[in-house]
């Protein structure tokens, strides 16, 4: 999708959201280390607001508090939508079968494998959760969706 104003976007989307009574999470897909990293982020924000124990107002900002492992929204905002062209992962939540059409008119669908991490994807996930060449190169480069689910999981055990 592509977005040229951010504030009028969310608005639209919250709008869908309360007429769906569903919260709809827009996470920028090139910061995600895949599907698994949504679904967590998704189920930590669920744990939270059921236990009372939010950082943000809203279940959407949680989700990408949990998404980016901080308690800084402005660190959790890059995992959110942003001005220009925009690869998301989007969430109903509750599920709902109704919310996706609405907004289809909105964005374009695509059923497209975006779990793969690229170099350039690898770089970004080290620099945004810490991790090390030398705790990749420990546990295998193919571990890193491993940390980055353990950086989201920590954030829940240091609240």
């Amino acid at each position: 999708m592509n977005v040229d104003n951010c504030a009028e976007f969310l608005h639209t989307i919250q709008s869908i959201a309360r007429q769906h009574s569903t919260h709809i999470v827009c996470f920028n897909a090139d910061n995600l280390a895949g599907r698994g990293h949504a679904e967590a982020a998704i189920h930590y924000a669920q744990r939270s607001f059921f236990f009372g124990r939010a950082i943000s107002n809203s279940f959407e900002m949680e989700a990408l508090l949990f998404a980016a492992g901080s308690r800084q929204c402005n660190i959790a905002a890059l995992f959110g939508i942003h001005t220009h062209e925009n690869d998301v992962f989007i969430c109903s939540c509750p599920a709902n079968e109704w919310v996706w059409n609405d907004l289809s008119h909105h964005m374009l669908f695509v059923n497209e494998v975006w779990d793969e991490i690229t170099p350039e994807k690898e770089e970004r996930l080290k620099s945004f959760f810490g991790i090390t060449q030398e705790e990749l190169t420990l546990v295998g480069r193919a571990r890193i969706i491993d940390l980055v689910l353990e950086r989201i999981a920590l954030l829940e055990v240091n609240r």
